[in-house]
């Protein structure tokens, strides 16, 4: 009787320790996946770390090298403030310039847009950049070189800048997948061109059979029209728009100002403004339909005006926002059937 009493004790032992055994693993479990969960969540709110760098890239034949990841960056224009923002990147940026030249950010970026401190309204300043404390700048070429900022100075202050100066697509693409490197995010920026790419054939495929529209772009007034020439970023969204920029033949500089008469003589069929802080956009049209030249265009007696933020159309993060919002503009058919279509 003893023996099967103490028999009994042992086999109870014995289930006892397997089961705590079993529960021991099975809490391990239970803490290796909120542990990975943890690790995984880290992984994502991590910086960068520096396993890539450092970095050598060509900046339209300038040669930079990247040591590591920015941490304070200067967005100099607000083309290249959103693309760097549309990239997941705001937290980094310290400072904007050119806002005078912005109708205010899509509203997907509003909130982030809005958070970024400006260092200058208007074009950035020499003493502005270099108290910034940034490490590292991405500018549109408008602020760089003449009376603008000196890269070379900016480099001795500790200050690598990549000049945003695309005049193609693929140029613009090259920018985007550099920041990418540039910033530790290549599969980010690689997502976004694809994505771009893919937005900008859907419009293709839509206006290939219809004419190309003779598109003046009009940006101000005053001894004759300013507009862009065929060598400037925004003739290229006109044409994957399904347009033609009525100045595409002159391609000695980017920004052209042109003759009251000579815009009458290439009789265009819409005239597409560019809308920032001043003049407004009623202005304009009070202005161009006051002209004793430009009142003759049948596109203005029949009111074909459309409207762009001039940001809309320099090289950035809005490459098939813009070609999309310039087909709607150009071909009103194609947009209402793309729009009944959703």
């Amino acid at each position: 009787m003893k023996r099967r009493v103490l028999a009994t004790i042992l086999c109870t032992t014995m289930i006892l320790t397997l089961l705590a055994g079993c529960g021991s693993r099975t809490n391990e479990k239970s803490n290796d996946s909120g542990g990975s969960v943890e690790v995984s969540e880290q992984k994502k709110a991590a910086p960068v770390s520096d396993a890539g760098y450092p970095v050598t890239l060509d900046n339209y034949g300038r040669k930079i090298t990247i040591q590591s990841a920015p941490q304070k960056v200067l967005a100099l224009g607000p083309n290249c403030a959103e693309l760097l923002v549309a990239l997941g990147l705001e937290d980094s940026i310290v400072g904007t310039s050119l806002r005078n030249h912005s109708r205010g950010p899509l509203p997907e970026y509003a909130e982030a847009f809005e958070a970024i401190p400006e260092i200058n309204h208007s074009s950035a300043t020499r003493e502005a950049v270099i108290s910034s404390g940034a490490d590292f700048i991405y500018g549109i070429d408008w602020e760089f070189g003449g009376d603008g900022l000196d890269v070379d100075e900016l480099e001795d202050y500790g200050m690598t800048t990549y000049i945003n100066s695309a005049v193609t697509l693929e140029e613009q693409y090259q920018e985007i997948l550099d920041i990418g490197k540039i910033f530790g995010i290549e599969d980010r920026a690689d997502r976004y061109v694809e994505e771009q790419k893919e937005r900008i054939q859907a419009v293709q495929d839509k206006v290939k059979n219809e004419k190309p529209l003779k598109v003046l772009v009009y940006d101000s007034g005053s001894d004759g029209v300013f507009t862009c020439s065929g060598i400037n970023f925004e003739s290229l969204l006109i044409e994957l728009a399904g347009g033609e920029n009525l100045f595409h033949d002159i391609t000695d500089k980017a920004w052209i100002t042109v003759s009251y008469e000579e815009v009458l003589s290439r009789e265009p069929d819409i005239i597409l403004i560019h809308d920032y802080d001043s003049p407004s956009v009623e202005a304009k049209i009070a202005e161009i339909k006051a002209n004793d030249v430009l009142s003759q265009l049948s596109c203005v007696k029949n009111e074909r005006f459309a409207v762009i933020d001039l940001e809309s159309v320099l090289p950035g993060d809005r490459l098939a926002y813009t070609v999309e919002k310039l087909s709607e503009a150009f071909y009103p058919a194609v947009g209402d059937q793309t729009n009944k279509s959703k």
